[in-house]
């Protein structure tokens, strides 16, 4: 019976969701345009090419708004206050075939990432497998970006991360240690990559921030306060609540092995020693990080792995499916579905985003986003 009420909670906050998505449907801009373009270029020193690592309209696309141009002004704060290192010097050390950890030298994470999945690729090249651990990294955005990127090599990929703020108890504890500490993985399949990309928490926390922006109500079952267990259903009263772990005790057990293996494998921060980003634009986060990269042919020809995972695949998607239910969906399908009707249609930014993003553009004396 509980999970019956939890499925009906989260239905309900899915479909207030997409009520404010057709009501706000002709709020769109092109976050490729080259005026956006400059506002990291500004004041990040930025090449082109390091922008585009950045993932940032690669997120929006794929539907994760929450990592997108919403982090935008959080990001260019945080480059005006040193937060993070304009300039890093990206280091590589191999301490075998197959293992090496990257030094990130507080880099933008996503430029730290792109690096780190580039040498795990080309170590599991040589080697089969390649484990590649990262230290004095930042948010890199979505995880699902990085799984990702081994398939188009005819690998496996394997994503996690220490999150950049403690939204999270322990399982029955009410002190903030724990992270809602991301996983993707990434398969490859005839018909393009399966990626699986999930929050060890009920909800990401940017989705959080994607509701506040938006003025709506959070459903029962995200946050509850730490003293009365009294659920917590405004967004922006998120910080005085615990955000609940997925699945319970899995979920948090879950997000505190990959805060093992994300940070303290690679001398990296976690419990305690996470510095909170949205909160502080001028501490080195020193963020963990690790990527798995598995050449599929060491084990199978690769055409027999991916036509066995379209067999699979079909199989799935031809099962019977429950009362009310239209299509069996899979990881990935939502991101490659959403990528294609941005791309046509362009990408929703909230009323609220846009003032900000305004608001930015003054900031550092470029055209605003609403005159183009």
């Amino acid at each position: 019976m509980a999970d019956q009420q939890q499925i009906s909670k989260l239905k309900q906050g899915r479909e207030e969701w997409n009520r404010w998505r057709a009501k706000n449907a002709g709020v769109y801009a092109d976050l490729s345009g080259a005026d956006l373009r400059g506002l990291v270029l500004r004041e990040a020193n930025l090449s082109g090419g390091d922008l585009r690592r950045t993932n940032l309209s690669e997120a929006d696309l794929t539907g994760a708004e929450g990592h997108g141009i919403l982090r935008l002004p959080q990001y260019v704060h945080r480059l005006k206050a040193r937060g993070f290192n304009a300039h890093p010097n990206i280091t590589v050390t191999k301490s075998a075939p197959a293992t090496a950890l990257v030094d990130g030298d507080n880099g933008m994470g996503h430029l730290v990432m792109t690096r780190a999945a580039n040498e795990a690729i080309a170590m599991a090249r040589e080697t089969g497998v390649a484990w590649v651990g990262v230290r004095r990294s930042n948010h890199a955005g979505p995880a699902g970006l990085y799984a990702e990127m081994p398939t188009a090599h005819g690998m496996i990929g394997l994503y996690a991360a220490v999150a950049n703020a403690n939204h999270m108890a322990a399982w029955g504890g009410a002190d903030l240690l724990l992270g809602t500490n991301p996983l993707a993985i990434g398969v490859l399949s005839g018909a393009g990559p399966l990626v699986l990309d999930m929050a060890t928490s009920i909800v990401a926390y940017g989705t959080v921030k994607k509701y506040a922006l938006r003025g709506l109500t959070m459903p029962e079952g995200w946050f509850v306060n730490a003293e009365t267990e009294a659920p917590i259903t405004d967004p922006n009263c998120a910080g005085e609540g615990l955000l609940l772990p997925m699945g319970e005790y899995k979920g948090a057990g879950l997000a505190l092995m990959l805060g093992l293996l994300g940070g303290v494998l690679n001398g990296a921060a976690f419990g305690r020693d996470v510095v909170d980003f949205n909160a502080d634009d001028k501490s080195e986060t020193n963020t963990g990080h690790f990527m798995v990269a598995i050449d599929i042919a060491r084990f199978l020809p690769l055409a027999t792995f991916t036509a066995e995972v379209d067999r699979h695949v079909r199989d799935f998607r031809q099962s019977k499916r429950l009362p009310g239910v239209d299509e069996i969906h899979l990881p990935g399908d939502r991101r490659a579905q959403c990528r294609a009707e941005r791309l046509r249609d362009g990408v929703p930014i909230a009323p609220a985003l846009l003032v900000q993003l305004d608001k930015l553009a003054a900031e550092l004396k470029i055209k605003a986003l609403r005159e183009r």
